[in-house]
């Protein structure tokens, strides 16, 4: 049985996950191009943030970022290492569009790497229908980002 859980920063499983997938992350995107948001930077009132469980283990994480009335974007989304190539990335980004239609978003975005270590997110944005799109928000062109977006269906 899946539930989620909204918050729950201080969870030792949550900090483990984001911690690694901040370190990953600025590891892997040149300096100046990496938007990875650490915990604190979770904590604001614009982002809701929500981690993924099966029983007591921890399947994943994700935030939603509130940019304008009806339009969020994805951040700090990651999945467990056992949790991996095994569907639940589909699942978690589904969680994320339901909790976004109840806050009446319709329009996602994500910003997300164009190297190599970021080609799985690619291929798991491309498989739940996000396509590509101009810089939003506060990003600009840059040859070291990708940036998605889909409509969602808020009925």
């Amino acid at each position: 049985m899946l539930k989620t859980i909204e918050g729950n920063f201080e969870n030792p499983e949550v900090n483990e996950l984001l911690t690694k997938h901040f370190i990953e992350l600025r590891s892997a995107s040149p300096k100046g191009s990496a938007h990875v948001l650490d915990i604190e930077g979770l904590k604001v009132p614009s982002i809701k943030f929500w981690s993924l469980w099966n029983e007591k283990q921890i399947i994943g994480c994700g935030a939603l970022k509130i940019l304008e009335k009806e339009h969020g974007e994805f951040k700090s989304i990651r999945l467990h290492d056992e949790f991996r190539k095994k569907g639940n990335g589909v699942k978690l980004i589904n969680h994320l569009i339901e909790e976004a239609k109840k806050l009446k978003i319709i329009r996602i975005s994500i910003e997300t790497g164009a190297g190599k270590f970021f080609e799985p997110a690619r291929k798991l944005f491309d498989l739940c229908g996000f396509k590509p799109c101009k810089p939003f928000a506060h990003y600009k062109e840059d040859i070291n980002s990708i940036y998605l977006s889909k409509l969602i269906d808020n009925n």
